[in-house]
């Protein structure tokens, strides 16, 4: 305790300088449904960084418009525009670190990305896909998961490696197949976990506690299972407000 007369050692009256935000670049090819997704977590204060800037290869995409109307950096680098897959990537390099990203999103971008470009942000990509992986890597996944007749379906949140969609999954969410399912309303249900789980996954990630280490995710400092964290489909359906067939 200080003593009368003297100043305090105290560091009360210090305000510290914040803490500047994680930054996010989001690639987009489509709609950006995702993409809202994380716009919506940030404007509550639940994504634990800031999306500084989406960029998309199609000039056309809504989400785009998604991103303009946040406020967010909205870029178009037409892949067209480029003779080889060598060559936009070297370009779309170039727009991603003229960012300065600490994290960079997939959100429904409809690249296979070369090994170059992988290797140069491997650690720091996140992509979401719309399947449990490992099942139903690529394409399509809603109308195969119906012809097999499988009883789960869902979507995951992995890391980007050089293999299509077979990087380290983080976060996975369930959604039970009911025989009234169609490719449509099955795709609605996993969008819905998908717009659920992907902001959960980055929001860890920009607070330090996702990781890629070697070949494995690892969720403060402990490896994931290969099917990474996964929630139930009852789980989802109650963070969904879904009813629930008894």
């Amino acid at each position: 305790m200080s003593e009368p007369g003297y100043p305090s050692d105290t560091l009360k009256d210090f305000t510290p300088e914040p803490a500047e935000a994680r930054r996010v670049v989001v690639l987009i090819s489509g709609s950006g449904s995702n993409l809202q997704a994380l716009i919506d977590a940030q404007a509550h204060d639940e994504l634990g960084g800031e999306i500084v800037a989406v960029i998309s290869n199609q000039a056309d995409a809504y989400g785009l418009k998604r991103a303009r109307d946040a406020g967010i950096d909205a870029v178009v680098l037409p892949h067209r525009e480029y003779d080889s897959r060598e060559a936009y990537d070297g370009a779309l390099i170039k727009v991603i670190e003229r960012h300065e990203p600490d994290l960079i999103v997939l959100a429904g971008f409809m690249r296979i990305l070369t090994p170059r470009f992988v290797n140069r942000f491997l650690g720091r990509m996140l992509n979401i896909h719309p399947s449990l992986l490992p099942a139903y890597q690529g394409l399509h996944t809603h109308a195969r998961a119906l012809s097999d007749g499988v009883a789960e379906h869902g979507c995951s949140v992995h890391f980007v490696t050089e293999e299509l969609d077979g990087g380290p999954v983080a976060l996975q969410a369930e959604v039970a197949i009911t025989p009234e399912d169609t490719e449509e309303s099955l795709k609605a249900k996993v969008q819905a976990r998908e717009h659920l789980i992907f902001p959960i996954a980055v929001c860890w990630y920009l607070e330090g506690r996702l990781r890629l280490e070697g070949d494995a995710a690892t969720m403060d400092g402990t490896p994931l299972p290969p099917t990474g964290m996964r929630l139930s489909h009852a789980d989802a359906a109650e963070e969904l407000d879904e009813e629930i067939d008894d």
